[in-house]
């Protein structure tokens, strides 16, 4: 493992064989990446035999016995990662690992506990694509924000990147993209310090194989209310910040 190793990183995979081999060689040739956890979620094309095609000792393939959705497939990754700092990627190519080193900055100076990578901050190339998915998101990264009363940009993003400890502390609950809002809601909770860092996006279409629709949209709905109702707010057990700066 190479001395700058920090990372691990989650891929939930479903049907992804158009994708999954090229995002493991990019994610391989980055120097922070230390495992690369791969969940397969139930996958009936050719994934699985593409994922066990690459052979490095940092990959990991975890295999779930049906299609369980995201949440599920990244709280079974997050189990068993061991790297300081864990990221989730999804098997497509729609966001670059080449921007891992920009995500890691507030977390490597001690600043942040959790960053996310935000595709509205950019001022890189970002493909055009489904006005009103971005309505949507707007919509929904407008409500959770009111209700955790943080001032994010794009509260939806795959990229969140989180101390290793503090993402294993919480409990997933969510099992397809409801995760995004859920874990949004419970890091601001904890009291998490939580940073934005602009990225660039390269969304695909759904004849590329997007998954994500409007059913998913109404649902994350009910996730922003649900993980932000009143409760009894306290940190998190891996919320507990180290004095070394490289721990974050």
């Amino acid at each position: 493992m190479d001395d700058h190793a920090c990372l691990a990183v989650v891929v939930p995979c479903y049907n992804e064989e158009r994708t999954i081999r090229r995002l493991l060689e990019i994610l391989l040739e980055q120097q922070v990446v230390a495992e690369v956890v791969v969940v397969d979620d139930g996958s009936t094309d050719g994934s699985l035999e593409l994922v066990r095609s690459i052979v490095d000792p940092r990959v990991v393939l975890i295999q779930q016995p049906t299609n369980r959705g995201k949440g599920a497939a990244v709280a079974r990754g997050f189990a068993v990662v061991k790297a300081p700092y864990v990221v989730i990627q999804d098997a497509d190519l729609e966001y670059d690992p080449r921007e891992f080193p920009r995500l890691l900055e507030p977390l490597l100076d001690g600043s942040a506990d959790a960053v996310f990578g935000s595709r509205f901050m950019s001022s890189g190339p970002r493909r055009a694509l489904y006005y009103w998915h971005r309505v949507g998101n707007a919509v929904l990264t407008h409500l959770s924000n009111a209700l955790t009363n943080l001032n994010l940009s794009d509260m939806e993003t795959c990229y969140k990147m989180i101390r290793t400890p503090l993402a294993q502390a919480i409990t997933i609950e969510e099992r397809r993209f409801g995760i995004e809002p859920e874990l949004t809601a419970k890091l601001a909770a904890s009291g998490a310090r939580i940073y934005e860092v602009p990225i660039s996006y390269h969304g695909r279409t759904y004849e590329e194989g997007k998954k994500i629709g409007w059913k998913d949209g109404i649902w994350a709905l009910r996730c922003i209310v649900k993980y932000n109702l009143p409760r009894e707010t306290r940190p998190l057990k891996g919320l507990a910040r180290s004095s070394s700066s490289g721990e974050g």
